[in-house]
């Protein structure tokens, strides 16, 4: 059985006359990387804040290596990079670094950690002159520097060109396939499809669904039908469709009844394809059937 690395039994949190969260309940095991997904207000970094002890739950219990999360014991085993991260402007990026290690018994090396973060270029800098992408590398590097045992990322990737995320990506597998614990929120839906093991999608403080990418997808039921043609008829069982210079994109709970439908109108095609869903269509389709709410692309 996996052990437990961090957990939220029935909790709730209300912050006046808001309630941020409504009897969540989530385990998060060794070796996960698990996404937590949803709109804005939804909850999602409230129930992070819980589980790092930087809040208290009103009602349940959060656990952290079977601890209270308030207990330094506990919190000495994680690492965190936080949505905003800020620096003292006149520390270089090295003094930074070197700080966040000595709180920790047994930190990763600087070397290492410049190395693998791509820090090189910009860590014997002064904080206050770092770009947004740069601070955000360094950020980062700071949540892996104590060897953790688990890492929570509160939008880990916001500002990172698409070349230094998939890089960050490829580490963050490689943190979990030797053992260790990622619990992360992200607006990049294509984020949690590459990362997660699995996803929970939560939306005004309660959890809607959860599951790996392929379960969320089959529960959901879609599948996108991509054709061409110069004009298509009236299709049955269309949940969405888009069409560009004779491309056709349609999303459909019944990709065959639709495509005999095609068929048997005499309507001249090509190019047909049938494929799942990406996970960001499935997870716009789940909270369009709980609510009017859509997922927005800034976190909660």
């Amino acid at each position: 059985m996996t052990a437990v690395v961090a957990q939220l039994a029935d909790v709730h949190k209300r912050f006046g006359a808001t309630e941020a969260l409504r009897g969540v309940s989530l385990e998060v095991g060794r070796g996960e990387i698990v996404a937590l997904l949803g709109p804005n207000g939804a909850g999602k970094t409230t129930a992070i804040n819980l589980l790092l002890g930087l809040r208290r739950p009103d009602a349940g219990t959060a656990r952290l290596f079977d601890r209270d999360p308030r207990q330094p014991a506990a919190r000495r085993r994680i690492g965190v990079t936080p949505q905003e991260t800020a620096f003292p402007l006149r520390l270089h990026g090295r003094d930074v670094i070197e700080l966040v290690r000595a709180h920790f018994p047994e930190p990763m090396a600087t070397t290492a950690l410049i190395d693998q973060f791509g820090l090189g270029e910009f860590v014997d800098r002064q904080t206050g002159g770092l770009s947004g992408g740069q601070k955000r590398r360094l950020a980062l590097a700071l949540a892996f520097a104590g060897n953790a045992d688990a890492v929570f990322l509160d939008e880990p990737t916001t500002g990172l060109d698409a070349g230094v995320r998939r890089e960050l990506w490829r580490l963050m597998a490689e943190f979990a396939a030797n053992g260790g614990t990622l619990l992360l929120t992200t607006h990049y839906l294509e984020e949690a499809e590459a990362l997660a093991s699995r996803v929970v999608l939560i939306d005004h403080g309660r959890i809607r669904m959860q599951g790996t990418v392929a379960e969320i997808r089959d529960r959901v039921g879609l599948k996108r039908v991509h054709l061409r043609a110069a004009k298509l008829p009236e299709l049955s069982g269309v949940a969405e469709a888009e069409s560009t210079e004779g491309r056709h994109v349609i999303l459909t709970h019944d990709a065959d009844g639709l495509v005999r439908e095609l068929v048997a109108s005499g309507a001249a095609f090509e190019d047909l394809e049938i494929r799942p869903v990406s996970l960001e269509e499935a997870v716009l389709t789940a909270l369009g059937e709980a609510d009017d709410g859509g997922y927005s692309t800034c976190s909660a």
